[in-house]
Parts: C-alpha cells; sequence; structure tokens
C-alpha cells in the first residue's frame, strides 16, 4: 500500500532542505589526460552505478517506509586507545559513521573523520547525529595519517579535518580533484591518489593505496561526479587492510582482492542502503557478507551506520541484520559489528595464507 504523502514528505524535508542548501555549494573539480575511469570531465564506476535522478530518489522514498531512530543520546565515550601498537600488531576501533581508528606497525590512521553534529555544508540544516563519537576527540592518539574517501559531507567534514590539522598535523590522502579543497583550508600536507596509486605515512612509513570504490561524489549541485572517490589499503606487515568508503557491491572487490590477496582485517559498509535504488552506491549487510568473502578477509569489520540518518533503514536496522544473516551460517565468518568506541585486536592471518606485499605495484 502506497504510504501516506504528507506524512512522507514531512520526513523527506530535511533531506529537501539539505538538497536546497547544498545547491548553493560546489567542490573543487579534476583536470587531467584520460584513463578507463575519467573522461576528461567526469569520473565513472568500474560496475554497473546508473546516475540517480531527484525524482527518482523521492518516487522510491515515498513507497517505502522509514525505519526508527531515536532521538540524539549522550552515551558515554568508550576508553582512551593505545598511544600506538607493536609492529605486527593491529587494532580496529568503531568512531562512528565511517570514521575508525586504525593501529598498525606503530602507525595510526583514521578514516573519514566527522566529529561535528551535522553532516552538511552549514550548522542549521542536515542529517544530525544521534549518538556522540564513540571515542572523544581529545582523547585520540597521535593520528598520523587521515583518509578521505570522497567528498560527500559525512565523509570529508572540514570542521573536524580543520581540529586535526591543528591538533596533529598529520597526512591527508584524498582522491583526485580534493586536494585544492584542503589546501585552500591551509592545511599543509595533502596528497591526492588516483586508484592504485600509493604514498607513504607515519613514523614507519606506511604504505597506504588507493583502491576503486562503486559510489559518486560531490558537494553542490554543479560538481556531479568530478573529484574521485576511493577505499584505501593500509600495507601492514601483517598482511592488508582494507577500509572500503563509501561504496555498493560490484567487481572492484575482485580487482582489489587480486592485487592484494587475502585481507587481514577490511572495513567495509553495511548501512544506508534502503530504498533500494541506492544499492548500487551503498552496500546492505548482505552484500558485505559478499565482499568479505570475495575479499577472503580473514577479519571484517562493519559501518557506516547507526549514527547519522542518511536513508531509510532504521539506526539498528542494518547492525541486526548482519547478525541475523551470520547466525544463519554454517561456518560462521568473523565479521564484528563493534559498539560506539569498542577497540579490539585483529588476529593475524593464518600461517602460510597469501599476504602480498607491494601487490599493487
Amino acid at each position: 500500500m502506497r504510504l501516506d504523502h504528507r506524512h512522507q514528505v514531512r520526513r523527506l524535508w530535511p533531506v529537501l532542505a539539505l538538497a536546497l542548501f547544498t545547491g548553493c555549494f560546489a567542490g573543487t573539480v579534476h583536470r587531467g589526460p584520460v584513463t578507463d575511469h575519467f573522461d576528461g570531465e567526469s569520473f565513472q564506476n568500474i560496475g554497473d552505478a546508473p546516475k540517480l535522478s531527484p525524482l527518482t530518489l523521492i518516487a522510491a522514498v515515498m513507497e517505502e517506509k522509514r525505519g526508527p531512530w531515536r532521538d540524539s543520546a549522550d552515551e558515554p565515550a568508550g576508553p582512551k586507545p593505545p598511544e600506538r601498537v607493536g609492529p605486527g600488531e593491529l587494532r580496529v576501533t568503531f568512531i562512528g559513521h565511517a570514521t575508525v581508528l586504525l593501529q598498525a606497525d606503530g602507525v595510526n590512521v583514521l578514516t573519514d573523520p566527522i566529529y561535528s553534529e551535522r553532516a552538511s555544508p552549514v550548522s542549521f540544516v542536515g542529517p544530525r547525529r544521534v549518538r556522540p563519537p564513540g571515542i572523544r576527540f581529545e582523547d585520540l592518539p597521535p593520528i598520523d595519517v587521515v583518509v578521505v574517501s570522497h567528498n560527500h559531507y559525512d565523509h570529508m567534514d572540514l570542521p573536524t579535518l580543520r581540529r586535526l590539522e591543528a591538533a596533529h598535523h598529520p597526512l591527508f590522502l584524498v582522491g583526485l580533484g580534493n586536494r585544492e579543497l584542503l589546501l585552500d583550508e591551509g592545511f599543509q600536507r595533502v596528497e591526492e591518489l588516483d586508484w592504485w596509486q600509493a604514498a607513504k605515512g607515519g613514523p614507519q612509513g606506511l604504505k597506504v593505496w588507493a583502491v576503486p570504490a562503486q559510489h559518486r561524489s560531490n558537494r553542490g549541485l554543479t560538481d556531479q561526479e568530478e573529484t574521485l572517490w576511493a577505499g584505501y589499503v593500509l600495507e601492514t606487515s601483517g598482511g592488508p587492510v582494507l577500509f572500503a568508503g563509501d561504496t555498493g557491491l560490484g567487481p572492484h572487490f575482485d580487482r582489489i582482492a587480486e592485487r592484494f590477496g587475502p585481507m587481514r582485517l577490511s572495513v567495509l559498509p553495511i548501512g544506508a542502503f534502503r530504498p533500494r535504488v541506492l544499492h548500487p552506491v551503498h552496500m546492505g549487510p548482505e552484500d558485505a557478507l559478499k565482499a568479505h568473502r570475495v575479499l577472503n578477509s580473514n577479519t571484517s569489520v562493519a559501518m557506516h551506520y547507526g549514527t547519522f540518518p542518511m536513508a531509510w533503514d532504521g539506526q539498528d536496522e542494518a547492525k541486526y541484520l548482519l547478525l541475523r544473516l551470520l547466525l544463519k551460517e554454517e561456518m560462521r565468518p568473523r565479521f564484528w559489528a563493534l559498539g560506539f568506541g569498542e577497540g579490539r585486536d585483529v588476529p593475524p592471518l593464518a600461517p602460510g595464507t597469501d599476504g602480498r606485499a607491494d601487490a599493487g605495484r
């Protein structure tokens, strides 16, 4: 049955208002030689991810009931993470949304950091967080490298990046076309990468590769797909670690597996998967489990859920669906849905596992 349209429009208002405001904004753009994923003006995905028009999205959400989200709660933060971990060790801490602390070989990497109250270019409209970051900003260990998967506001949050620049002076890694935006903001150490390019960061010179994702980019209505989106692979002494970024399920996972071999850890998104028209660019739990298998991941960790009401799935929907799917598995994969602020040491790859160093070269 079709849902009451007036009720749905009221629920859509924050999204529509954000779209209106972002029409006044735009990010930087990339201009360079044509490649297999850049036509000279805009970037393309490897897989099938057709562009989604606003009218198609509005029609889809009119037909589907939005899952429940609780009011914002002032929940306690998790314990302060260790300052660093030793050679061969790997620790992962879930902070919230796509913000994850990865600690390996004495280097600390923070992914898509957002500590702001809203995922928005303005402070008064847009998706508002329902729970605080799982680790207080003041309790972060020294941050050596910050990876930013793409320029959407819930992943490239400039207020948080400015705080990190002032407090930690890390190396910022971004996709093609995004460096200029951060340099204009006064950031000192920014490298932009194409897919399959690498940079070194941290006191031990940890190699970090940009790898394909299946998504899109824009910070307004006039810069669609004009900067690159990406995931990142950390080449640690104990095996590769993938932060998949914001992505749908696609052939890029096969290519990542071919280049790097079995993953010691994969950090995979599971939320913002409803309505179904979002599937080409947002994985749900079922797709994340498929990606876990394609990557031959020793351990995976869920992210991109339960923090900002970005889509139509409920606050806990993705997490509990993932747990139900895991319970049905005969040989249950090691796929963690960590609590906010929870950190765990990641088991090593099994002896004899093919963890290829420099596989991306």
